[in-house]
């Protein structure tokens, strides 16, 4: 997902008839908004967003932004990120923002405050508990793992049954009954190279998510976000993901971070790019690329969403409007480095062409890259097109607070 903290080196309209009360302010019956994420689904595909555990910290998004901004109609799925991967088994990520910070009334989901009596659920899970009783059809999904974690997969993968284990009784402890439907992996990368490298093997995946399917059932999801790296003999080559594709409800494939400003001097490049074109730096660096190969090794395209980025990746020191050229360094972001959230860029760097399916924008010597509702519209008709399971997003805060970005998804 964006390399922020996952990579810090990490929608569909209720039924088209409530939508268009919606936006003119007229009530829609709770009858029509329970079956939200049921119309979505059935409309195109599933809709998977990811809401960062960290968000409620620096950048003051909580799961009643969810609800607020008209996202939570729009998802059938929201994936929490992130549970930790450590000594072999599951982890909390971060106790305090998970169970522990305290919501009052007006900063809850329902209106009503948290409590401190014994016991008591609180933070984001149990933000997200009440976001569901309100959104009866929405599912909740633990994410472990990310570019920042993922270093703990390889303990793991030595004993698949005992991670399972310990994942399934952290998922379903009953604390948080009621919370989450699922598991979602974020291994960066099985038999590959994230922010380090990993030796497991080939069938380590394969084995891994199997052990996930058998201990938590056919009546549980399991998931796992995978690389896009399309070339010949990347990432896709290095693990057996189409055996482990019989242990998954679907695959998130992370199509986007192809390139980035960790290439300092460029050459610019959109880093979410839909499909080649003249000058991309590394042939096979595209979306279409990793949906075709992940397909030509017989993993069906149901089981495939395709990734979209909520943020923009840019670069400072630019002379040249279109892509490829050079930079003096990553541009200035507001948590990091050659990372924006759209948000931002939508107002501070409007898009001044498009190239493969994506949008760019150069304003004074920055040049970003980031997906627009136009841009993304695109995406999503490739992906009806080509049978997808639906589309995820990387993540939840990068939207304006009107869900922008998210409303282009759903329709």
């Amino acid at each position: 997902m964006s390399r922020i903290r996952r990579k810090t080196l990490s929608t569909l309209l209720t039924v088209v008839a409530a939508a268009g009360l919606a936006t003119v302010g007229v009530a829609v019956p709770a009858a029509v908004t329970s079956t939200a994420s049921a119309a979505t689904e059935a409309s195109v595909g599933k809709v998977v967003g990811y809401f960062t555990e960290w968000g409620v910290y620096g950048r003051n998004y909580h799961v009643k932004n969810v609800e607020t901004s008209g996202s939570a109609s729009k998802l059938t799925h929201i994936n929490y990120a992130f549970g930790n991967v450590t000594n072999g088994g599951c982890a909390i990520g971060d106790s305090y923002a998970d169970y522990d910070k305290f919501y009052d009334a007006a900063s809850s989901v329902d209106g009503v405050s948290d409590t401190w009596d014994a016991g008591a659920l609180r933070g984001n899970f149990n933000q997200l508990k009440k976001l569901k009783a309100k959104h009866p059809g929405l599912k909740v999904i633990w994410s472990f793992g990310g570019w920042t974690w993922s270093g703990g997969f390889g303990q793991a993968a030595a004993n698949p049954a005992a991670f399972a284990n310990s994942c399934y009784n952290l998922v379903n402890d009953p604390r948080w009954a009621g919370v989450f439907d699922g598991i979602d992996i974020d291994w960066e990368y099985p038999n590959a190279c994230g922010l380090s490298c990993d030796t497991s093997g080939t069938a380590a995946f394969k084995n891994l998510m199997s052990a996930l399917r058998s201990k938590f059932g056919s009546s549980k999801l399991v998931t796992a976000a995978i690389t896009a790296d399309g070339t010949s003999g990347g990432k896709i080559d290095k693990a057996d993901y189409a055996g482990a594709a019989a242990s998954v409800n679907w695959y998130n494939v992370m199509t986007y971070d192809f390139f980035g400003a960790w290439a300092a001097t460029g050459p610019t490049a959109p880093h979410s790019p839909l499909t080649s074109y003249s000058g991309i730096p590394i042939a096979g660096f595209y979306s279409d690329a990793a949906i075709q190969k992940l397909k030509s090794k017989g993993i069906a395209s149901s089981k495939l969403l395709l990734g979209i980025g909520f943020y923009g990746r840019g670069w400072t020191g630019v002379t040249q409007s279109a892509p490829g050229g050079t930079a003096s360094g990553a541009a200035t972001g507001t948590y990091e480095a050659g990372i924006e959230d759209y948000k931002v860029l939508k107002n501070s760097c409007p898009a001044t062409g498009t190239v493969a399916g994506t949008a760019y924008a150069k304003c004074g010597s920055n040049w970003w890259s980031y997906d627009t509702p136009a841009t993304i519209a695109g995406k999503i008709s490739y992906a009806k097109t080509q049978g997808l399971g639906g589309a995820m997003f990387w993540e939840l805060s990068g939207d304006t607070t009107g869900g922008e970005l998210i409303t282009a998804v759903a329709k």
